[in-house]
């Protein structure tokens, strides 16, 4: 872990053994991290801020933003490697990641210096009133084990361009991305004290840092149970938070729509990360009258995907990340079958050549399912899509709206009024209309509903790292 200058073991002297989850064998293993550790990681990162961290200029710290970045484009085959061994990310998957990384920081580098305050009217005369934007301090940034490295970057690219200090709490289960993006950090010359990684159990440590007296702000990615409990820890201490807490959302497929580009679309949506986004299109709302042929084709698709080594490019889909998980994903198709939905593709461990031991499930695709089954509520975080019939434009968006989560949607149609007038219907931080998983830095993303608060990604998160300050001067009155 990296707590101010040092790279050290956990106080305990405790250790987590990681999981290849290709292999099924324990690959590395990261320190346990204690509250003793997390108190002196929020105190170094304090002490940045209130020193040389906290004294560079805006262009300054973009500076060091836009080195990283370069730092990311050189020797990113490093990080694209470890997510490849430690989540079982596709390597097509890992490469295209670490290209949005450099993205990121190069585009918060840009921003850094860019954030401007204003000069307002004032309803009382002989006043001048200014405002100006203030970094909000330490900031706790908790990953979870799905995209270890994108989730950290989107948490701490604009802290860091808002003048931040940072204590990363990676997952247990997928650290060691997340320590060597770390070591590229210190390579660029990031001051000591400005980006701190904290590792171990978050049942144990994460109250400690969410609750932290000198922690200003918590920037969470995880299920909407963790959330909760961050939103408690963190409103004892009036803390910001941003929560991007997951999502069941509706890939809704009308007859009218290129059934190609659907097709690809829909499968991209659901089975890429072997459905372990929080985007995942994963439940396909498809138009009766198009539904039996559209299922049945999409079946046929995914019988040929190869399932397999994730560090081989012609992998389709690669293994579950963590073996909790794996075993999430199995008890939720068997409690599907036992509800009464129809599995027509998948539904089985699968143990592919060389992954005998691997966390693999087969692409799974269920009919007979209607929006009030457990299948069709709850976040399976796996590669399995339920597949629902509708009949009319309003029973599209009564389905689809019919959920307690809202972070992402898609609309497959040839129809501009639909894709100009159903978008604003749907209760969805991001509407997709005629392509899926389409993400930019530069789009806010975030949830409506049990799928969170706040945005990431674009200038409004950079703000939601700022405090507004207002400066009120009354000219020429003495102030001896």
């Amino acid at each position: 872990m990296k707590v101010g200058a040092q790279w050290r073991n956990s106080a305990s002297g405790e250790w987590i053994d990681s999981e290849n989850p290709y292999t099924g064998e324990v690959w590395a293993r990261i320190p346990r991290g204690t509250t003793a550790d997390v108190t002196d990681a929020v105190e170094a990162a304090d002490e940045a801020g209130r020193g040389e961290w906290g004294s560079l200029t805006a262009t300054q710290r973009g500076r060091l933003l836009y080195r990283l970045a370069q730092l990311i484009r050189e020797k990113g085959g490093r990080l694209a490697e470890l997510e490849i061994t430690d989540i079982g990310r596709r390597r097509r998957e890992a490469l295209g990641v670490v290209d949005h990384l450099a993205g990121y920081f190069e585009y918060y580098a840009g921003l850094a210096d860019k954030v401007e305050g204003s000069v307002s009217p004032f309803d009382k005369p002989g006043f001048f009133h200014y405002t100006r934007y203030e970094p909000m301090g330490v900031v706790a940034c908790i990953v979870p084990w799905n995209g270890p490295l994108l989730l950290t970057t989107t948490k701490i690219a604009p802290a860091l361009a808002a003048g931040c200090a940072v204590v990363i709490k990676p997952s247990e289960f997928a650290s060691t991305s997340v320590l060597h993006l770390v070591e590229l950090a210190d390579e660029a010359g990031f001051p000591p004290g400005v980006i701190n990684v904290v590792t171990g159990y978050g049942s144990e440590i994460g109250d400690a840092l969410t609750s932290h007296p000198l922690v200003r702000k918590v920037a969470f990615t995880g299920g909407h149970v963790g959330g909760h409990a961050v939103a408690r820890s963190a409103a004892t201490g009036f803390k910001h938070v941003t929560l991007e807490l997951g999502g069941k959302a509706p890939n809704i497929v009308f007859a009218d729509a290129d059934l190609d580009a659907a097709l690809a679309g829909v499968s991209m949506g659901i089975f890429n990360t072997s459905g372990q986004a929080c985007l995942a299109g994963s439940r396909l709302l498809v138009e009766r009258s198009i539904a039996d042929e559209f299922v049945a084709k999409l079946a046929d698709q995914m019988r040929d995907a190869r399932l397999g080594d994730p560090a081989d490019m012609d992998t389709d889909i690669g293994p579950i990340a963590t073996r909790p998980q794996f075993t999430s994903v199995l008890e939720r198709i068997d409690a599907a079958k036992r509800e009464g939905a129809t599995p027509v593709l998948g539904g089985n461990r699968v143990a592919p050549t060389g992954g005998e031991n691997g966390l693999f499930v087969e692409p799974t695709i269920f009919t007979n399912v209607t929006n009030d089954m457990r299948i069709a509520r709850e976040e399976v975080f796996g590669p399995v899509l339920v597949a629902i019939p509708f009949d009319t434009d309003d029973e599209a968006v009564a389905i689809a709206n019919d959920t307690d989560f809202g972070l992402t949607a898609g609309l497959w149609t040839s129809s501009l009024d639909r894709a100009l007038n159903l978008p604003p219907r749907l209760a969805a931080g991001t509407v997709w209309v005629n392509t899926y998983r389409t993400v930019s830095v530069m789009a806010p993303f975030g949830g409506f509903k049990n799928s969170g608060i706040g945005r990431e990604n674009g200038v409004d998160a950079i703000k939601d790292y700022l405090e507004p300050k207002s400066i009120i001067i009354r000219p020429g009155a003495s102030v001896a």
